[in-house]
Order: C-alpha cells, then sequence, then structure tokens
C-alpha cells in the first residue's frame, strides 16, 4: 500500500478518536450531566451535539421519558386492624438530572428511595382508613394524596412522582381463612333466619288452612243436622197425618213391627195367651177392641 494511503488512513482514525473523546450528542429521549474527575460540572437538558474535556471530562446519560416502578407487595395495616397485601406501582421521570445524580446516582438506587417513600406514605394514609374504605369508597381520594406526598418528598432528589396505584390489595392467607370463616358463618346465620321465617309462616298457612278445614267441617256438620231434623220433622209430619187417617191400620203396622224386632227366627216366647201382646194372633174381634178403644187419641210416634 502507498504510504501517502496509510498516512490518510491514519488521520481520519485521530480525526474519528479526537471526534468521539471532544464531542457527545445528547437524543431527545435522554439528558446528561458532565462529570469532570468525577464531579459534575454541567447539566445539558437539550438534545444536540456538545463539547467536552476529553479525558477529563465523562458524561453521564439519564432518561427523560416516564418511567415506571413495580414495587414488591407489602403487607399494612388497617384502621380497623385488618392486615392487607398490596401490590402497588408508580409512574415517575427524572426532572432534574444533577440532583439525581447527586442523591441516587442511577435508577436502581432512585427506586430504592421510591420504595421507602411510597411505602411510607401508603402506610401512613392506609392506617388511617378501614378496609371497606380502601377497597371502595375512598381509594381515588387516597391514591390522589399518596401521590402529592409522594412527588413532594422526591423533589429533592430531582424527581417527579406521577402516579401512585394499587394493582392489588389481598388478605393475607392466614386472614383470608377467618374471613372465610366469618362470611361462611354469616351466611349460615341468614340460612337459619331465612329457614325460621319460612317455618312460621308455613306454620301460619297450616294453622289458617286446618281453621279453615274445621269452620267447614263444623258448618257442614250443622247444616246436615238441620236438614237431618228437618227431614225427620217431615217424616214425623208424614206419618201422622197418614196413621191418624186410620187407627187400626197404625195399630196393626206397629204391632207387626214388634213382633218382627221380638220374635226373630228360631227364637221361643213363653207369655200368657192373655196378653194384649197378642191380640192381633187371637182373631179379628180381639184385634178391634184396643183399636176402637183407642179411637179418638193422638196417633203415636213412627219408629
Amino acid at each position: 500500500m502507498d504510504r501517502r494511503w496509510v498516512a490518510v488512513v491514519a488521520v481520519l482514525v485521530l480525526l474519528v478518536a479526537v471526534w468521539n473523546t471532544v464531542f457527545f450528542t445528547v437524543p431527545t429521549w435522554m439528558q446528561a450531566v458532565v462529570l469532570q474527575l468525577g464531579e459534575p460540572v454541567r447539566t445539558v437538558r437539550e438534545p444536540g451535539l456538545y463539547a467536552k474535556i476529553p479525558f477529563i471530562q465523562t458524561v453521564m446519560y439519564f432518561d427523560r421519558r416516564l418511567l415506571e416502578y413495580d414495587a414488591s407487595p407489602k403487607e399494612l395495616l388497617t384502621r380497623d386492624k385488618q392486615q392487607l397485601v398490596v401490590d402497588n406501582y408508580t409512574r415517575w421521570k427524572i426532572i432534574d438530572p444533577l440532583k439525581y445524580y447527586q442523591a441516587v446516582r442511577d435508577e436502581a438506587g432512585a427506586q430504592s428511595r421510591l420504595d421507602d417513600i411510597i411505602y411510607s406514605n401508603l402506610r401512613e394514609n392506609f392506617g388511617r382508613q378501614t378496609l371497606l374504605e380502601i377497597l371502595s369508597t375512598k381509594r381515588e381520594e387516597l391514591m390522589t394524596d399518596i401521590t402529592k406526598k409522594s412527588d413532594k418528598a422526591t423533589r429533592d432528589y430531582g424527581i417527579e412522582v406521577v402516579d401512585v396505584r394499587v394493582k392489588r390489595a389481598d388478605l393475607p392467607e392466614k386472614n383470608e381463612q377467618n374471613v372465610f370463616g366469618r362470611m361462611r358463618t354469616e351466611r349460615e346465620r341468614l340460612a337459619k333466619k331465612y329457614r325460621a321465617e319460612g317455618d312460621e309462616e308455613a306454620r301460619k298457612i297450616t294453622s289458617g288452612a286446618e281453621k279453615d278445614v274445621r269452620v267447614l267441617l263444623a258448618e257442614a256438620q250443622r247444616d246436615a243436622e238441620i236438614a237431618r231434623g228437618q227431614g225427620d220433622a217431615e217424616a214425623v209430619r208424614i206419618y201422622a197425618d197418614a196413621y191418624g187417617r186410620d187407627p187400626d191400620f197404625f195399630s196393626l203396622t206397629r204391632t207387626l213391627e214388634a213382633y218382627r224386632r221380638a220374635l226373630p227366627d228360631s227364637t221361643s216366647l213363653v207369655i200368657s195367651p192373655d196378653t194384649e201382646f197378642l191380640r192381633f194372633l187371637k182373631g179379628p174381634a180381639s184385634a178391634a177392641k184396643p183399636a176402637r178403644a183407642g179411637q179418638g187419641a193422638a196417633p203415636a210416634s213412627p219408629p
């Protein structure tokens, strides 16, 4: 190779090396702090091409975009003495790279400070609220207050806290069993209450139905007795009217009915032949005397 080309290449390499050691660029999504022998001497916030002293000054770059820190779950105690396992995350950004470098150096240090500050604010705010308020009614208000307090505390580190949110808030496993036990007991209590109310209502319905049945049966029996009495009275009237027209016939039918009842089949009866009971067996003359003697008297009731 020609010596002139070797010299050109060497000059180009030297120029590139000088360029890299003297100049540096800051992208639009970054910001930088220029360090001289480890001490910060200036801050570069705007994107562009900048110069530095070679071999003496170095450049530290910091992200100016919105960053996210996902904290590990931690236990907190509420005002009503309920333990919660809270899993939260934080959105933050670097607003002062010089303070940021002097206070925390890098992102790991920043996350450590954020973890302490945000956990402290979560514990303080959640400790003043009940479990129900944290999980439902005041959750948005609490997170807004925690974000403001955390942002105020991190400004000294060149950090702005944009938002703090709770991803998940669970009870510890041992507390879950207690809560489930209380829920089961409450449900059983409600079930017993509803069952007792149902039994009471069933007894009321059964008692009412039995009462209605008794009333209906009593009314039916009363109506039956009235109808039977009226029928018996009507039968007596018909019998009296029929037998009153012929007393002899009435006497004959009554005596024959008495024979039928008193003298069943294979019955032996020892009585005096002069008894009145056998007058119809003696002949027509004997039977006619009591009949004529009874004329003018009221007829007897039918059997």
